[in-house]
């Protein structure tokens, strides 16, 4: 097993032993109130980079506060928070190809076939790089079943 997967694994024990008291996970990922952190899920898209959002600019969508850069970043997700919204509820593209729900970085991003997938950090995003068309497969299958653990 490479150095990568142990840590992950590490992670994922020590992750999910703080979550195991709950009973579901919520839908989206969220810190501090905000989903994703507070970042511009339509910058990755229009800025190709992480832009912190501002509360100024916010919607709610799915149970979460989505913060965006601007009115027009807000109007645009309003319309169409499918196109936006990173997969997985923002949670880790890798974890959830494993199975586990995992926070993420906003510099650990994708955008493959035009939908945003994050990562627990750029170390893990360039392991499930390299071969993400069968992770996201895998993680497909398993989030409907990821949110009920």
């Amino acid at each position: 097993m490479s150095f990568i997967a142990r840590a992950f694994a590490v992670l994922v024990l020590v992750v999910g032993a703080a979550g195991a008291a709950q009973a579901q996970k919520a839908e989206i990922f969220s810190v501090n109130g905000a989903a994703i952190g507070g970042y511009d899920p339509v910058a990755y898209f229009t800025e190709n980079k992480p832009v912190k959002g501002s509360p100024h600019y916010s919607a709610e969508w799915k149970g979460a506060v989505w913060h965006f850069a601007s009115a027009a970043n807000r109007d645009a997700f309003k319309a169409d928070p499918a196109k936006y919204a990173p997969q997985y509820g923002g949670y880790c593209a890798f974890g959830a190809s494993e199975g586990y729900a995992v926070k993420t970085e906003p510099d650990a991003w994708s955008i493959v076939g035009g939908k945003l997938y994050l990562n627990y950090n750029t170390t893990v995003r360039g392991k499930w790089s390299e071969n993400k068309d069968d992770r996201i497969r895998r993680a497909d299958r398993n989030w409907p079943e990821i949110l009920k653990k």
